[in-house]
């Protein structure tokens, strides 16, 4: 699973990464992104790439209770196309979520470590995510939930499961193109290769969410 992450960067770099024309409304980075908070995220409406923000823990359009959002912050990418809650969204609600790195605790004889992950070249990257629009009378949520997947090769020391980060090169296919069935995008995640990571790991401050400060990042030797 993915529960925590950070994003750091100024708001120039994210624009031009990813290719934003227009100012982020409302960003500031933060070292401790956390379910059920405001993420930032890209989507591509038919014509050109919009930024903006989702609500992390999925809110499925037809729920009844805004509530079930705490439970579906991750997707399993093995199965979302067969999932009722995720099935729909396979094939045509489709987002980028930035970061650039996230959390993750390792389990060892002393209790669950937290470990900082990044690409090994520390830039920016994307996870693949789905969205949604809830409605109810005349309140309106926009979610989302993150991909996952089985832990590759240099995660599974650390965790069972990842998120799935997407290489530059497949971003616009994952946001812009036009997936014949929500099986086919079950094929093409299957298909992605995470870029190599590096991890680290850092003090137990970062279990706590209201914790949001450089001391979340700090090494421990």
């Amino acid at each position: 699973m993915c529960g925590r992450y950070t994003l750091l960067a100024d708001e120039l770099k994210i624009k031009e990464r990813f290719q934003i024309p227009y100012a982020i409304d409302s960003y500031q980075p933060s070292y401790n992104i956390a379910p059920g908070q405001n993420v930032l995220a890209i989507i591509f409406d038919g014509e050109k790439r919009r930024a903006g923000y989702l609500r992390w823990g999925l809110v499925p359009s037809w729920a009844k209770d805004v509530k079930i959002g705490y439970k579906m912050m991750n997707a399993r990418s093995e199965t979302a196309h067969i999932k009722p809650s995720f099935k729909h969204l396979m094939g045509r609600k489709h987002c980028l979520i930035i970061a650039d790195s996230f959390y993750e605790w390792q389990r060892t004889e002393k209790g669950k470590v937290p470990k900082r992950i990044q690409l090994k070249n520390r830039e920016l990257f994307a996870f693949a995510a789905l969205w949604d629009k809830w409605e109810q009378e005349d309140e309106t949520l926009f979610t989302c939930t993150l991909l996952t997947k089985d832990a590759n090769n240099f995660m599974k020391d650390i965790h069972h499961r990842m998120p799935i980060i997407l290489p530059k090169d497949k971003e616009d296919i994952w946001i812009e193109q036009p997936f014949s069935s929500a099986f086919d995008v079950h094929q093409f995640l299957q298909t992605v290769e995470t870029e190599e990571l590096s991890s680290y790991t850092v003090s137990n401050v970062v279990n706590n969410a209201r914790n949001n400060d450089a001391t979340c990042i700090e090494p421990i030797v």
